[in-house]
């Protein structure tokens, strides 16, 4: 079809699958309609505006596995200044789409061949046995368009809106000259439109759109949460389940015998899974200072793990008070000491001016299994599903700020 503007001698082509009923200049925004004998006639014009549509009249795209056409363009808007803008689509079968875009959000509706009674704006919509909130009802007027239309366009009336939503999807029924049609919707990322329409240029996204999905499922997640740490919990009891702790190594080293000199321990064999090797030490400090350097060989490979340790114990009276400072024993672990053939290096050390200080006692003791990395995991996994539910609640106040319906609002 082709139709020429009068107004501004432009001609636009398009071949469409309706009768076209209104056409509006992409370039003046000229309104024609059919008269009698079948010939477009100017009746109006369209306050002309800024022309900053991200898709324009004629171009195609793949959208749920089938080709569309833009044949439409309506720039809508509800008072005092908030609009949106619907592309009419169509495809080769003559079945019509509509994408909607918001603030960078799109949505993608069907026209239902069902009606609903929103005259009285019912809270709740039921829909194949789900529930739709009322979201918002306003009156919209048609400020902008461009395009082939196989229905006419209101002149001077306003469209009766009411929006129900179940994020990701949306009933919206519209009243137009007594006739009520009503439109499933669902969002639609912009990954999907870019896929549709390479060409495009996307238009910067603002604000959380009515039905725009939350990114976690607080529900999955929270199921998801719950069965990883089951499985961590329950393998952790299984690796450990038929391991006891195996005392590898005491001694009362004498500092008459052993300061500042190395002590080699028999060795031993560990059979089982990593478990963390816990050394305790103490000494009779008493306003003094002692160390141990620990040095764990495996005799398999020859790797070495080396760890030191100080105890220091002291006290004193001032300023009216009693104080004390450090302890007599410490206790400090080597982690994942895995399965095989070990001995130990010992060397200890006690300040050359303390003469009270006789001896050093240590102990080793390998598998004393530790669900402390565990319930790490599981406390660090329930305060990232507070966080996101917190951040959803925000994202929900977002959602409905807009609207009279707020489930927020006191």
């Amino acid at each position: 079809m082709k139709i020429p503007c009068y107004s501004c001698d432009t001609v636009t082509e398009l071949e469409v699958g309706f009768d076209v009923v209104n056409f509006v200049c992409p370039s003046c925004h000229s309104l024609y309609a059919v008269d009698e004998e079948g010939k477009f006639r100017r009746k109006s014009q369209y306050k002309k505006m800024q022309d900053d549509y991200p898709l324009q009249i004629g171009d195609v795209g793949i959208l749920k596995g089938s080709e569309y056409k833009i044949t439409g363009i309506l720039k809508k808007n509800v008072h005092p200044d908030y609009s949106w803008t619907e592309f009419i689509l169509q495809n080769q079968a003559g079945e019509f789409i509509y994408l909607s875009l918001s603030n960078g959000h799109w949505m993608l509706l069907t026209e239902m061949d069902v009606t609903f009674e929103v005259e009285k704006h019912p809270l709740i919509l039921e829909y194949e046995n789900k529930e739709y909130n009322i979201f918002e009802y306003s009156d919209a007027e048609i400020v902008n368009a461009q395009g082939f239309f196989d229905f006419q366009l209101p002149q001077n009336k306003l469209i009766h809106l009411v929006e129900y939503i179940r994020p990701p999807f949306i009933i919206s029924v519209e009243r137009m000259d007594g006739v009520e049609t009503a439109f499933y919707g669902e969002y639609i990322k912009k990954s999907e439109i870019k896929k549709a329409f390479p060409n495009i240029t996307l238009p910067y996204q603002s604000g959380v759109n009515m039905i725009q999905p939350y990114k976690f499922h607080i529900t999955n997640t929270a199921v998801i949460f719950c069965l990883f740490a089951l499985l961590i919990i329950t393998a952790n009891w299984y690796i450990y389940k038929d391991q006891v702790e195996q005392n590898v190594f005491y001694k009362e080293i004498r500092y008459s015998e052993f300061d500042n000199k190395e002590i080699t321990s028999d060795s031993f064999i560990l059979n089982g899974a990593s478990a963390p090797m816990t050394i305790s030490v103490s000494t009779d400090v008493d306003n003094s200072w002692a160390n141990v350097n620990i040095a764990l060989v495996n005799e398999d490979n020859g790797d070495e793990i080396y760890t030191n340790k100080d105890i220091e114990y002291y006290h004193g009276y001032s300023d009216g008070e009693s104080w004390t400072e450090g302890n007599q024993s410490e206790e400090f672990n080597i982690c994942g000491v895995k399965a095989g053939k070990y001995h130990l290096l010992i060397t200890p050390l006690k300040a050359p001016e303390d003469i009270n200080n006789n001896s050093l006692k240590v102990n080793v003791v390998w598998n004393q299994p530790s669900d402390r990395n565990v319930w790490l995991v599981v406390i660090f996994m329930v305060v990232v599903f507070f966080v996101i539910r917190f951040f959803k609640s925000t994202f929900e106040k977002d959602r409905w700020s807009d609207s009279s319906y707020s489930p927020f609002n006191e």
